[in-house]
C-alpha cells in the first residue's frame, strides 16, 4: 500500500480511525477520527509512542508485540489474534478496540498504517449475549443435578456440556483422597481417560481460587499444577472441587489453542463445581446415612446373635466341666480339654461380633496418645519387617485422648496389619496423630460434630475399588481369603470407634494406597465405666440360698448344677414375676443370681430394684452376654455383673464376693 499522504481525501475520509506509524513507533499522521477516538486536540497525536495509546499496565507486552510485527510486516485484519486490546483516552479512560494492520510503502522509510476501531459497544453486547448463554448452561447443569438418578450420571453429562458451552477440547473432573498423591478420573471428554483411571493429582497445594494458564508452553508451573499431557494443549483453567471447605479435586478445562478464559467462562466453570460440590456432598450424606444405617442394623442383629451364642457358649462350657469328674481316662479328659479350648475361641469370636456392635466392655480413660504411638512403633518396627518403611509422625502438643488405651492400641494394630497385608512386597506405611475439629456442615450420621484427635494410618499399596471399600467395615467381608482372614478386623475397629464416641472414614485409591482416619474425642471429665469383676480367691458355699433367674432353661441348668456343686441351696425360676414371690415366701434366700435380659416383663435390673425394695439385706449379682445390657446393670445400684460365658470357679467366686461383701 503507498504512503497516505497520496490520497489525504480517503485517509480522512475512512470511518475508522487510521493512524500511520514509523519504525520507530511514533505517531507520524493521524486522522481526525484517530483524534477523536483517543480524546487529543487536532494535531496532537503526531509524535506520540504508540504505546502511550494503550494502558501502562501493557506497554511492555505492547512493545513486544510491536517489534515482532515490525521485523516481519505483513497485512493483519480485524479479529485476527483472537486477543481482547485496549486502547487508552487522554482523559485516562479504557476502552476495548479492534486493530488492523499494514505495511506502507514510503520513501521516508518504514511506514505502517493502524486501522483502530471502538468496539466498545458491541463488546458489550457480546458479553451479555455470551453472559445470557452461560447462564442458561449453568440451569442447565442444575437442572442436570436435580434430575440425575445417580452420581456417574451426572459425571457422565456435565464435562461434554462444558466443552461445548466453553469452545475447548478437553474438560475433566478429578478427586483426590485426602493424604494421596492421585487423582481418580470421575468424568472426563476430550481426554482419552476412563472413569475410575488414576492420573497425577492436580494443584500442588491447596489452591482455593481458580487457576489460569494462559499459555501451557511458557508457564513452569504448568507441569505441577496440570494433569493432562502439556504439549496437545495451549491453554487451561482449573477450579478446586470442595467437600466440607477441603479441596477434594478439580474441574479442569483445556483448549488446544492458546485463549484467554474471562471472568464469565471462569464464573461457569465454578458454577459446575459449586453444582458438582452441593450435589456430591448431599449425595454422601445419603450415602453415609444409608451406611450407618445398614451398619446399625447388622450392629443389632450381630449383637443379638453374639448374645444367644454366649448363652450357647455357657450351656456348653459348663456341660463339659460337669463331665470333667465324670471321665477317668486320659483320653477322655484330653478331649475335654480340647472341646473346652475351642468354647474360649467361641467365647473369643463373640467378643469380636460384640466389638463390632458397639457392645464390648471399654474402660475409658485420659490416653497419651503419642506415648502410646511410640509404644506402638517399637512393637510394629519388629512386626512388620525389613520390606516396610514405617514412619509416624504427631502435631505438637496434642491433648489426651478420652478412649480404652489397650482397644485403641489393638485397633491401631490392626489398622497396620492390615496395610501391610496390601503393601504385597513392601511399601510405606505412616501414621499420624493431630487435633481435628468436625464442624456442623461436616457431621455425618457416622462422625457427630465436635472437637477429636484424629489417628492416620495410610498405606502406598493396592488400594481399594468403590465396590470393595463399600463393604470394608462389615463383619466377615474380607478379601484375604479364609485362610488369612476373618473378615473382623476393620469392623472391630469401627465399633471400637463408634462406641468410643468417634468415629473411623477411610479413603482409598485403587493402585495408590489407602487412607483410614480414626476419630477418638479428647479427654473430658467423664463418669467411670462398670467397675471391673475382681478375681477373689475361689470360695466354696456353707449352705446359704441362692436364688437364680434365667429364661434360657439350658443356661439355668448349668448355673443350678455350679452352684449346687459349690455348696449352695439353690432355687431356679424363668422370669422375674415368679422371682419376686420366691423372695416374698423364702426369707432363706441369701442371693438374687439373675440374667438382665429375662424375655417378656421385667427385667434382671428392675428385678433387682424390686428385690432390694422388697429385701434391702440382700446380695445381688447380674449376669449378661450382651454388653449394651452388661454396661449400664448397675443401673446406679452398685451392682456388680458376671459376664457369659462364665466357669464354674468365676460363678462360684463371684457369689462368695457379694455373700461376703453383704
Amino acid at each position: 500500500m503507498s504512503d497516505a499522504g497520496a490520497i489525504p481525501g480517503l485517509f480522512e475520509a475512512v470511518p475508522d480511525a487510521l493512524l500511520v506509524v514509523d519504525g520507530e513507533g511514533r505517531v507520524v499522521r493521524a486522522n481526525a477520527h484517530a483524534e477523536v477516538l483517543f480524546g487529543h486536540a487536532r494535531g496532537a497525536m503526531v509524535g506520540l509512542e504508540i504505546e502511550d495509546l494503550v494502558p501502562e499496565s501493557a506497554r511492555a507486552r505492547h512493545r513486544v508485540y510491536r517489534d515482532r510485527y515490525m521485523s516481519a510486516p505483513h497485512v493483519r485484519p480485524m479479529g485476527a489474534t483472537g486477543q481482547t486490546l485496549v486502547g487508552l483516552r487522554s482523559d485516562g479512560t479504557k476502552f476495548q478496540i479492534e486493530i488492523a494492520l499494514s505495511p506502507l510503502d514510503s520513501a521516508d522509510g518504514k511506514r505502517f498504517l493502524a486501522s483502530v476501531r471502538d468496539i466498545s459497544g458491541s463488546q458489550r453486547v457480546q458479553q451479555a449475549l455470551a453472559r445470557a448463554r452461560y447462564d442458561a448452561i449453568a440451569a442447565r447443569i442444575g437442572q442436570l443435578a436435580l434430575e440425575a438418578a445417580a452420581e456417574s450420571s451426572l459425571l457422565e453429562e456435565l464435562p461434554p456440556l462444558l466443552v461445548e458451552a466453553l469452545g475447548v477440547q478437553a474438560v475433566a473432573i478429578v478427586a483426590a483422597a485426602s493424604g494421596q498423591q492421585a487423582a481418580a478420573v470421575r468424568g472426563a471428554a476430550g481426554t482419552g481417560w476412563q472413569a475410575g483411571s488414576t492420573v497425577p493429582r492436580p494443584f500442588a497445594g491447596e489452591h482455593r481460587d481458580a487457576w489460569i494458564i494462559g499459555d501451557i508452553a511458557a508457564d513452569p508451573s504448568a507441569a505441577a499444577l496440570f494433569p493432562l499431557p502439556l504439549p496437545p494443549y495451549g491453554s487451561a483453567v482449573l477450579v478446586p472441587v470442595f467437600e466440607h471447605r477441603r479441596v477434594t479435586g478439580a474441574l479442569l478445562a483445556a483448549s488446544r489453542e492458546t485463549r484467554r478464559f474471562d471472568h464469565d467462562a471462569c464464573h461457569l466453570l465454578q458454577t459446575a463445581a459449586t453444582t458438582l460440590s452441593t450435589y456430591v456432598q448431599q449425595r454422601r450424606a445419603e450415602e453415609h446415612l444409608a451406611h450407618a444405617q445398614r451398619l446399625d442394623a447388622i450392629g443389632q442383629l450381630t449383637g443379638g446373635v453374639a448374645h444367644d451364642f454366649n448363652n450357647l457358649l455357657t450351656v456348653m462350657s459348663g456341660s463339659l466341666q460337669l463331665l470333667e469328674p465324670e471321665i477317668a481316662s486320659t483320653d477322655g479328659q484330653a478331649l475335654l480339654a480340647s472341646a473346652l479350648r475351642s468354647v474360649s475361641r467361641g467365647a473369643e469370636l463373640t467378643a469380636k461380633l460384640l466389638a463390632f456392635a458397639r457392645r464390648q466392655r471399654l474402660q475409658p480413660s485420659a490416653v497419651d496418645v503419642p506415648r502410646l504411638l511410640h509404644d506402638l512403633e517399637q512393637v510394629l518396627r519388629r512386626t512388620l519387617g525389613d520390606s516396610v518403611r514405617l514412619r509416624v509422625g504427631v502435631a505438637p502438643g496434642l491433648p489426651p485422648a478420652y478412649v480404652d488405651a489397650g482397644q485403641l492400641e489393638a485397633a491401631l494394630l490392626n489398622l497396620a496389619l492390615n496395610a501391610r497385608d496390601a503393601l504385597g512386597r513392601g511399601g510405606e506405611i505412616v501414621f499420624t496423630a493431630a487435633p481435628d475439629e468436625v464442624g456442623a456442615d461436616q457431621a455425618s450420621a457416622e462422625l457427630p460434630a465436635g472437637d477429636y484427635l484424629c489417628l492416620g494410618v495410610s498405606d502406598d499399596g493396592s488400594g481399594m475399588p468403590p465396590d470393595i471399600l463399600a463393604h470394608a467395615m462389615e463383619p466377615f467381608f474380607t478379601t484375604k481369603g479364609r485362610e488369612r482372614g476373618s473378615g473382623l478386623g476393620l469392623s472391630m475397629v469401627y465399633g471400637f470407634a463408634r462406641q468410643s464416641g468417634g468415629g473411623l472414614v477411610i479413603d482409598s485409591v485403587p493402585g495408590h494406597g489407602t487412607a483410614v482416619r480414626l476419630y477418638v474425642p479428647v479427654a473430658r471429665d467423664a463418669a467411670a465405666g462398670v467397675e471391673p469383676l475382681a478375681r477373689p480367691a475361689a470360695g466354696s458355699g456353707r449352705g446359704e440360698g441362692v436364688l437364680v433367674v434365667e429364661d434360657d432353661a439350658a443356661v439355668r441348668a448349668i448355673a443350678v448344677a455350679f452352684l449346687r456343686g459349690a455348696g449352695y441351696r439353690v432355687l431356679a425360676v424363668a422370669d422375674g414375676e415368679t422371682a419376686l414371690r420366691v423372695l416374698r415366701e423364702e426369707p432363706a434366700i441369701a442371693l438374687l443370681f439373675s440374667d438382665v435380659m429375662l424375655g417378656p416383663g421385667i427385667d434382671g435390673k428392675a428385678l433387682a430394684r424390686e428385690a432390694l425394695a422388697l429385701r434391702p439385706g440382700l446380695a445381688v449379682l447380674l449376669t449378661s452376654g450382651d454388653e449394651e445390657h452388661a454396661a449400664d446393670a448397675g443401673g446406679g445400684q452398685g451392682l456388680r455383673l458376671l459376664r457369659k460365658p462364665w466357669r464354674r470357679e468365676q460363678l462360684a467366686d463371684a457369689v462368695r464376693r457379694e455373700l461376703q461383701a453383704g
